[in-house]
């Protein structure tokens, strides 16, 4: 996808299958795509903070896996960015399918008494799980990779969109901002993709700092990240409610919502 107008750096030529639109080593000799590295830290720090705020309320570990799941997903996708190499690549794109199974658990699970299991269906997710990551790691077909992605992302909107329209359709406000930002980031994921070398060309024209806006892969990261972390919001939303217990969204600094929950009133 990238044209050939590259820097060498660090790390040696690429060996990943994709490069993006970012022009290597432009900003550092160390970070092969500055802009799409150090965009992943908003799947990076929120995360970790939701993790120690869901073991701190004692919920159930499925949700901290969830969180944790979305803290890989942004520190593969970091490594990958950095280095351009093929086995950070997977590192990349193989907790995507790891994080969206659990989602698919949690969402799937929410309406369960409290402390059960769902073998039938935990089995059926590491089986695929598996499956993906061993005919990923061995052939490697993008397309492939994008169908078994999509169909995990397909199935987690449909079952949001059947709880915030029929079971608590006051959660419509957080869900469908979730899917929302997450469409956003995929829009522009094709526009970085489609338009790249006119997008470099406007680039060579414009301050470094205001070229760094049209960085969209950097601009997918950050909306997809706030998208799935709205989800994870949603999901343990959704849950608590069947606990009876009383959760709330509240904004750190006034700006990035976080899910407080109180246990249920004792009468």
């Amino acid at each position: 996808m990238a044209p050939a107008a590259d820097r060498e750096g660090y790390w040696g030529p690429p060996t990943s299958t994709l490069e993006w639109c970012e022009e290597n080593y432009a900003v550092s000799y160390y970070i092969a795509e500055f802009w799409n590295t150090v965009s992943n830290l908003i799947f990076i720090l929120p995360p970790i903070y939701g993790a120690i705020q869901t073991y701190k309320d004692g919920l159930e570990k499925r949700y901290l896996a969830a969180y944790l799941c979305l803290t890989a997903v942004g520190l593969g996708s970091w490594c990958f960015h950095m280095t351009l190499k093929y086995e950070m690549q997977l590192l990349d794109e193989l907790p995507m399918i790891y994080s969206c199974c659990v989602f698919v658990y949690c969402l799937y699970e929410c309406f369960k008494y409290k402390n059960t299991v769902n073998y039938p269906l935990l089995f059926l997710l590491i089986t695929y799980s598996v499956v993906v990551s061993i005919v990923t790691a061995e052939f490697y077909l993008f397309f492939y990779f994008q169908v078994m992605y999509g169909t995990l992302v397909s199935i987690i909107v449909l079952r949001s969109v059947y709880i915030v329209l029929w079971v608590y359709p006051w959660l419509r406000g957080l869900g469908y901002t979730s899917l929302t930002v997450f469409l956003m980031g995929f829009f522009l994921w094709n526009v970085d993709n489609i338009f790249c070398d006119k997008l470099r060309a406007l680039r060579e024209k414009m301050p470094p700092v205001v070229g760094a806006v049209t960085q969209f892969h950097a601009w997918w990261h950050i909306l997809t990240g706030l998208g799935s972390y709205l989800h994870i919001l949603l999901s343990l939303y959704t849950r608590t409610l069947f606990l009876k217990h009383r959760p709330k969204v509240k904004f750190v600094f006034g700006i990035w919502p976080v899910l407080l929950v109180e246990p249920p009133k004792k009468l």
